[in-house]
C-alpha cells in the first residue's frame, strides 16, 4: 500500500490542478446560431457607404474597433451576443481596422481579407467607387513566380503582372520594381496597395504606358538579417542596412537578369524604375542611387533616408548632384505631412536634395500620416509619368 500512495497522491494533483483550470478553456468556443442567416453576424458595407462592423463574441466584456487612423469606436453588445457599431458614410476606398477585445487586439474573423502582414492582426475592407475597385475593362495578368536567389542562398517568390495583350511576341516594355514597407509581405502592394486594379484601371483610361510590374519581398531573411530578430529599438541601426544590401545584391544579380531572360523587357535604364514605401522606400533609395547607370526613375514614399541610416554608396550618390540630375528622368519624394514614423527621414532627404540642387518631385499629402492613403495616390501619380518622353502628356 505504501508504493501505491505516490501514484495516488500524484492522481490527486493532477485532479486539483485540472479544477483549477476555468471551464470555458475546456470548451470550444461559441459559434453563431445556425437557424440564423450569417449575415447578422459579421461586418459589411451598407448601401450609403458606411460600414456595420459586427463581432460574435458573447463572452467579451468590452470590444472596440480601430477604423484606419480614426480614434477608437466603442461597441454594444445585443442579447444574442453580437458585438456592433456603424461608422459615418466613408469615401470609397480600402480601409483596414480591427478589434480591441478585453485588450486583445484581433482581426476580424468574419472575414475574408486580412492584411498581409509578417504578424498578421488587421483587416481590411473595400468601399466601392474608387480607383481600387476590379472594374469591367481588359485585365492584366499577376503571376506568383518562384525562383532560385544565387544572392541570398534560398528560395525567392515574387508577383509579376503583364498588361492586357502582352505576350512572348510583345515590343520590350519597361519594368517597374516595386517594394513594400517593414512588417508587410510580398502580398502587401497586390492585396492592400490594389497594384493590379490600379494598373488595370489606368490602362483602361489611357493615363499609363503599357508597363510591367516586378512586386519582390523587401525582406530578405538571410541568417543575419532576420526582422523579429532584432528590438524595434535597434532595427534601423542594426537590420535595415544588413538587410538592404542584401535586397540590392538580389536585385542586380537575380531579379533584373531572370525578367530580361524570362520576359519581354526593356534593358536601358530609362526603361526601369525602382519605387518602394517605407522600408522599401529606403530600398528605392539605395538601389536606384548605387545603380545610376541600372535605373532612370526611383520613387521613394514616406521612405526611411540616410538622415536615420546612413548608406555610403548612397551619399556619394547625392554628394555629386550633376551625376545624378544626368542619370534619373524623374526622382519622387512624397510624404504625408503628419508622418511621425518617416517624416524626419523625408525633411531631411528633401533639404539634402534642396542644397545639392538635385531635381526631384515632391509632394506632401495634407493631414495624412504613415498610410496607404498615401502611399496608393503616390503611385498613380508616379506611374501616370513614368516612362515618357519630356513634354508627353
Amino acid at each position: 500500500m505504501f508504493k501505491v500512495l505516490p501514484v495516488l497522491v500524484a492522481a490527486g494533483c493532477a485532479a486539483a490542478m485540472m479544477t483549477s483550470v476555468p471551464a470555458f478553456a475546456l470548451e470550444p468556443p461559441a459559434s453563431p446560431p445556425a437557424d440564423t442567416p450569417l449575415k447578422a453576424f459579421v461586418t459589411s458595407v451598407e448601401a450609403d457607404k458606411s460600414i456595420t462592423f459586427r463581432l460574435f463574441a458573447p463572452a467579451a466584456k468590452s470590444v472596440a474597433v480601430v477604423l484606419g487612423q480614426r480614434e477608437p469606436m466603442m461597441m454594444t453588445r445585443g442579447d444574442d451576443g453580437v458585438w456592433t457599431a456603424k461608422s459615418d458614410v466613408l469615401a470609397p476606398n480600402l480601409y483596414e481596422y480591427y478589434f480591441n477585445i478585453d485588450g486583445f487586439r484581433s482581426i476580424d474573423p468574419g472575414t475574408n481579407q486580412p492584411k498581409p502582414q509578417r504578424q498578421v492582426n488587421t483587416s481590411l475592407i473595400l468601399v466601392p467607387g474608387s480607383i481600387l475597385d476590379t472594374r469591367d475593362v481588359p485585365h492584366g495578368d499577376l503571376r506568383l513566380v518562384t525562383l532560385s536567389s544565387k544572392a541570398l542562398k534560398s528560395q525567392r517568390q515574387m508577383h509579376v503582372y503583364t498588361p492586357p495583350g502582352y505576350t512572348d511576341a510583345s515590343d520590350p516594355l519597361p519594368v517597374v520594381y516595386l517594394y513594400h514597407g517593414f512588417g508587410d509581405t510580398v502580398d502587401s502592394w497586390v492585396t492592400q496597395g490594389r497594384a493590379p486594379q490600379i494598373l488595370d484601371n489606368l490602362l483602361a483610361e489611357q493615363k499609363i504606358k503599357p508597363m510591367i510590374v516586378v512586386i519582390p519581398d523587401t525582406e530578405a531573411d538571410i541568417p543575419e538579417a532576420i526582422a523579429e530578430n532584432f528590438p524595434a529599438a535597434q532595427r534601423r541601426k542594426d537590420f535595415y542596412p544588413i538587410n538592404a544590401d542584401a535586397i540590392d545584391r538580389e536585385l542586380i544579380e537575380d531579379l533584373i537578369p531572370y525578367m530580361e531572360k524570362t520576359y519581354r523587357v526593356r534593358t536601358d535604364a530609362d526603361g526601369r524604375a525602382v519605387v518602394g514605401l517605407s522600408q522599401g522606400g529606403y530600398q528605392a533609395l539605395v538601389s536606384g542611387l548605387s545603380h545610376l547607370g541600372t535605373f532612370g526613375w526611383v520613387a521613394t514614399f514616406s521612405g526611411v533616408s540616410t538622415t536615420t541610416v546612413p548608406n555610403k554608396a548612397v551619399d556619394a550618390a547625392l554628394d555629386a548632384p550633376d551625376t545624378i540630375n544626368k542619370a534619373l528622368r524623374n526622382f519622387t519624394v512624397t510624404v504625408g505631412s503628419k508622418d511621425t514614423v518617416t517624416g524626419k527621414d523625408i525633411a531631411g532627404l528633401k533639404a539634402k536634395l534642396d542644397e545639392k540642387k538635385i531635381a526631384h518631385e515632391y509632394h506632401e499629402y495634407k493631414d495624412l500620416q504613415h498610410e496607404m492613403d498615401v502611399w496608393r495616390p503616390s503611385l498613380v501619380s508616379f506611374l501616370e509619368k513614368a516612362f515618357r518622353e519630356p513634354g508627353a502628356k
